[in-house]
C-alpha cells in the first residue's frame, strides 16, 4: 500500500497492529484460528422488525460451539499483572549499598 505521509504511515501502522493483536488475543482466548472464528460466528444474525408500531425483535440460533467461542472471547485472561510505576522503577534501577 502506497502512503505518502508520514500520518498515513503512523495511521496504516496503528490498524496493523491493532488487527495483529485482535488476531492474536482471539487465537489465545479460544484456541483455534481466526478464520475459523470469524466462519463459525459469521452466520449469527440478529434482527429487529418495526411494523405498524409494534416491535419484534429475532435473536439468532447460537449452537453450542458458537457459544464455547463466545464465552472465551468475553472472558479476559490475565498473562500479566499491572505494576504501579514506582515498583517498575525499583525492578530496574539498581539498589544502592
Amino acid at each position: 500500500m502506497l502512503h505518502r505521509t508520514r500520518n498515513a504511515i503512523e495511521a496504516h501502522l496503528t490498524i496493523v497492529f491493532t488487527a495483529l493483536a485482535v488476531s492474536r488475543t482471539v487465537q489465545s482466548r479460544t484456541g483455534l484460528g481466526v478464520r475459523n472464528v470469524i466462519e463459525q460466528l459469521r452466520p449469527l444474525r440478529s434482527a429487529t422488525i418495526t411494523i405498524n408500531g409494534t416491535t419484534q425483535a429475532f435473536a439468532p440460533v447460537i449452537t453450542p460451539e458458537q457459544q464455547a467461542i463466545l464465552k472465551a472471547l468475553q472472558s479476559p485472561k490475565v498473562t500479566h499483572q499491572a505494576n504501579e510505576p514506582s515498583q517498575v522503577r525499583q525492578r530496574l534501577l539498581p539498589v544502592p549499598g
